[in-house]
């Protein structure tokens, strides 16, 4: 069956070549031009990937992800802009983008990523996960713990799905920045370190911690009761 992607970009010459190249590849594509069209159509339909660019008129294309990412979607999306400055694809990837390309760029490179994400949500049909009295819900954007309410960011959000789709496995600094934050991110190293530290607090229980450290391995999600 045909894989469905909204491709949202106002510029008419790069959306109609992007739509041939897409069809050609065997993608159904809806067009839209504008972020308030992006937001109706995403309401009315299901896709399986969204293509979203950062300047639209109406609303952009940020504004366009938050408020999906706040009604609970866990679509794949990929931002895709000619801002290039690490704030600008931190603040897209901080804002529930899942990936992130910079304009121009070769139609192989956005075909690759496209096939990556692709291929993540089909291993990972799950909606939701528990583990330990610990729950988190991909429809409701919900996480609980002891069935009190854990309020998380968009990216600590990513970072507790990744830990609970790889229960006991320990994942590396640079698993997590590639599956998380996205092969394309050139920001800190050290990025992955505050996230965790951040979600530790946020999971704290007296009894037991939830996120362990290898050393000179990474982490992994295995519950550690204190004696």
């Amino acid at each position: 069956m045909s894989k469905t992607i909204l491709l949202v970009e106002d510029e008419e010459s790069l959306q109609f070549y992007l739509k041939s190249e897409l069809s050609f590849e065997n993608y159904t594509v809806t067009q839209c031009f504008n972020g308030k069209n992006a937001l109706d159509l995403l309401e009315s339909k299901t896709y399986d990937l969204v293509i979203l660019d950062w300047m639209l008129p109406e609303r952009s294309g940020i504004d366009v992800l938050r408020r999906l990412r706040r009604q609970g979607s866990n679509i794949p999306v990929i931002i895709m802009t000619a801002r290039s400055e690490v704030d600008d694809k931190v603040t897209g990837l901080d804002s529930g983008a899942n990936d992130y390309i910079t304009k121009p760029f070769e139609i192989e490179e956005l075909l690759a990523r496209i096939r990556v994400l692709l291929r993540v949500a089909k291993t990972n049909p799950k909606d939701e996960y528990s583990y330990n009295d610990l729950i988190l819900n991909r429809k409701t954007h919900r996480v609980t713990l002891m069935n009190q309410s854990i309020l998380l960011t968009q990216r600590e959000f990513d970072l507790l799905n990744y830990f609970l789709e790889n229960i006991d496995v320990v994942v590396s600094r640079d698993e997590i920045l590639d599956s998380v934050w996205g092969i394309d991110f050139s920001g800190q190293y050290n990025t992955v370190d505050v996230n965790v530290r951040h979600l530790r607090q946020k999971l704290y229980l007296p009894d037991r911690s939830y996120i362990q450290t290898e050393r000179s391995l990474g982490y992994v999600l295995r519950v550690d009761f204190n004696e």
